[in-house]
């Protein structure tokens, strides 16, 4: 329970960043004067976009947190064999790390106008996504050969089912990404609009990495020795 907990407040904090970089806590009736912009401080246009990103990740992130306490306390029951974890996870992740980092550089360069390099930067991330969901179903295949199928053991179906559904958010982001790096090719877009859209696939990205890092430290069972560590300081 103290891990969802400390997954919950990370949730909490990064929600109550968002608001406050983009002016969402302000209270305009309590201020006095005109309102105006700071010098040299150009804000996007399409506000209820990122709204709407920051609510439907605060519901993502209650999901996976709900999951994570049910793996809790499925993990208890007598019937549990831990499901050894393939060694190509490690390159999925770094495949997702890459493709992080790769939004993030475009998000950079198309700030700066550099949009060759910025469509560089959009193909890595786009290559880097493809596989690390490509590396999950070899990994998936692999369980599955080695005998470690969905209905086999709890631990097992967790496994199945949180690492699914986590690709399934990669994979509806791919489909914002892909739109997004057709825009990017194409002229008709103008430079705030692109921008927007390539600092929300940012954001989502660096998102789902970070859930795929709480998932993987789960999985592979590093979560336990925290929950230890936790219960010890309560106590």
């Amino acid at each position: 329970m103290s891990v969802i907990l400390i997954f919950l407040a990370v949730i909490a904090v990064i929600a109550f960043w968002w608001m406050t970089q983009h002016r969402l806590t302000s209270k305009p009736w309590l201020e006095v004067g005109l309102v105006t912009e700071p010098a040299g401080e150009k804000r996007l246009p399409m506000a209820p976009a990122r709204v709407g990103l920051g609510i439907f990740l605060a519901v993502v992130g209650a999901l996976f947190a709900l999951l994570i306490s049910a793996y809790f306390m499925r993990m208890a029951a007598a019937d549990w064999w831990a499901t050894p974890i393939p060694r190509l996870l490690w390159v999925n992740t770094a495949a997702l790390a890459l493709s992080s980092a790769a939004l993030e550089w475009a998000k950079v360069e198309a700030r700066s106008g550099r949009s060759d390099i910025m469509r560089v930067a959009l193909l890595s991330g786009l290559a880097t996504a493809f596989l690390f969901l490509a590396g999950q179903v070899m990994a998936w295949r692999e369980l599955a050969a080695a005998g470690y199928v969905l209905a086999d053991n709890p631990a097992n179906s967790f496994f199945y089912i949180m690492t699914g559904l986590h690709g399934l958010h990669i994979l509806g982001g791919l489909a914002v990404l892909g739109r997004t790096t057709g825009r990017a090719f194409d002229g008709r877009f103008s430079a705030a609009k692109l921008q927007l859209s390539l600092e929300l696939c940012a954001v989502y990205w660096h998102f789902m990495l970070f859930v795929w890092i709480v998932l993987f430290a789960l999985l592979a069972g590093w979560a336990n020795d925290f929950v230890d560590l936790c219960r010890q300081l309560i106590s």
